[in-house]
């Protein structure tokens, strides 16, 4: 992978133009804005991996475009259903760079289903491919629309929710902004919605250890679009909700169960707990394609584990040793917050909200807004 720098583009975590792919390395924010050059299904998969692109719904798109370029001037010999075989493989290879957000594995069952779809139909190998690229170059132009009517329905409801407040102060962890979707964000759009329309007095963002995704990106992203924001440590959450400075907390999600329990970054149960003490409102904004009907509760939920020099060294495991040496290290990358802490969910179709028995009805949600 190649590597070029594009200060001016620092917010745009995937340029991509049919038969090129750069990702920011968002590794390096907010001190460097380098983009590395994506050429085939490899680079996707150790970019994933390797967090330089992070984030569910960016994820499952870098995935499927870092696919779209190799293919792109591929000489394929074989049969259509060749060609759709070899695309499937390739899909599930980058499935297993990160296993607990859903978006990238739904994006590739999806574009899987597609793709076996039009080989029975077609004689050309290239039409077989030719149906994958638009496929997942429509996934990036529709993420952006996504993500503003999540903020959009967001902003609505928390002021609804929030009635007799002028402005409000919302707290959230990890980075759902830009650079972790195709644009805009997801709970981090709910904010910026909220700043738009005059609503928001400040946004608080946690430091999001130990990889430091809130201090690093979601600051980043708040400085640069002039929002009144204070980062806090993690642990300092409790102290701030006890202080009465925060009337709302907004957070993505990586798989929102069939009974609305979510899996998020680590410190996401933490601060719902701490919210739900305080008599904090606590929400999740995510697209559809985060919620696994699949899955009935979180228990069943798949808990990626990272590498232990995330903690043994600064930086997110890049810099120096900061531990002892010869300690244990248990470093989860998420965590799994249950549906009772959840106020509701902020989806791109509506929110979701409980019913009088302080349950989720998310199936019939999901399967209502498919008609």
């Amino acid at each position: 992978m190649g590597e070029s720098n594009e200060t001016s583009k620092a917010l745009q975590a995937i340029c991509y133009q049919r038969g090129s792919l750069r990702l920011l390395d968002q590794r390096k924010l907010p001190l460097e804005s380098v983009y590395l050059n994506i050429q085939d299904s490899k680079d996707g998969w150790n970019a994933i991996r390797d967090m330089v692109v992070r984030g569910a719904p960016a994820i499952a798109i870098a995935a499927a475009l870092s696919l779209a370029v190799e293919i792109h001037s591929l000489e394929f010999k074989g049969a259509p259903a060749d060609a759709a075989d070899f695309i499937v493989k390739k899909l599930e290879f980058l499935v297993s760079s990160r296993p607990t957000a859903v978006n990238l594995s739904d994006a590739a069952m999806k574009l899987g289903d597609l793709v076996r779809k039009t080989s029975e139909t077609t004689t050309e190998v290239k039409t077989v491919f030719k149906v994958f690229v638009e496929a997942a170059e429509a996934m990036l132009e529709n993420d952006v629309a996504d993500n503003k009517a999540i903020g959009s329905h967001g902003a609505i409801f928390l002021r609804k929710k929030s009635e007799g407040l002028d402005k409000l102060c919302v707290l959230t962890h990890c980075n759902t902004g830009s650079l972790a979707t195709a644009g805009y964000g997801t709970a981090l759009g709910v904010i910026r919605a909220l700043h738009a329309g005059g609503y928001l007095d400040k946004a608080f963002c946690t430091e999001t250890r130990p990889f430091n995704q809130g201090s690093r990106l979601t600051a980043y992203e708040l400085v640069h679009d002039k929002i009144p924001a204070t980062l806090v440590t993690d642990s300092a959450v409790a102290a701030l909700m006890k202080s009465g400075s925060v009337n709302a907390v907004v957070v993505g999600a990586d798989r929102i169960a069939a009974n609305g329990d979510t899996a998020n970054k680590i410190g996401t149960y933490s601060h719902a707990l701490c919210a739900k003490h305080h008599g904090v409102q606590f929400y999740v904004a995510a697209p559809l394609t985060s919620i696994d009907l699949s899955i009935s509760s979180g228990q069943k939920i798949v808990i990626e584990e990272r590498s232990p020099k995330e903690l043994l060294n600064s930086e997110g495991g890049l810099g120096k040793q900061v531990a002892a040496s010869g300690i244990a290290v248990w470093n989860p990358a998420f965590d799994v917050t249950p549906a009772s802490l959840i106020t509701a969910i902020i989806t791109e179709k509506g929110v979701i909200t409980k019913s009088g028995d302080d349950v989720f009805d998310i199936k019939n949600f999901v399967e209502s807004t498919r008609g």
